[in-house]
């Protein structure tokens, strides 16, 4: 089994920044790879970005391609996310998940997820 817990997320304008993390405790080993997702009400989840734990390749969705960065410790066990230029199109609430199967990892079918937080971007 694996946890993860995010922090971070919160309010911020049109143009600002925030950053995102996520730590993984438990059988941290079997990770192959970590990622964000995003869900607004009535909406299915959606992919943000994955980052694979050993080799570290970042995958994004192409709307925040350029403007968040997805990072991996793996000794720490914690992963980030930074966005930056944050549009009110980003308002959703992002959810940390890992998987320890190798299949695409922009594929929601994630074996942990955590809780997820809000990110609203308002002026």
């Amino acid at each position: 089994q694996v946890q993860v817990v995010e922090s971070g997320g919160g309010s911020v304008q049109p143009g600002g920044s925030l950053t995102l993390s996520c730590a993984a405790s438990g059988r941290t080993q079997s990770i192959y790879a970590m990622g964000w997702f995003r869900q607004t009400p009535g909406t299915e989840r959606e992919f943000v970005a994955a980052i694979t734990w050993m080799g570290g390749d970042a995958y994004y969705h192409d709307s925040v391609r350029g403007r968040f960065t997805i990072s991996r410790d793996n000794v720490k066990n914690t992963m980030t996310l930074q966005m930056n230029s944050l549009k009110p199109d980003d308002t959703a609430v992002y959810v940390c998940a890992a998987r320890n199967v190798v299949s695409f990892v922009t594929r929601p079918d994630y074996n942990y997820w955590g809780q997820g937080t809000q990110v609203t971007v308002s002026s």
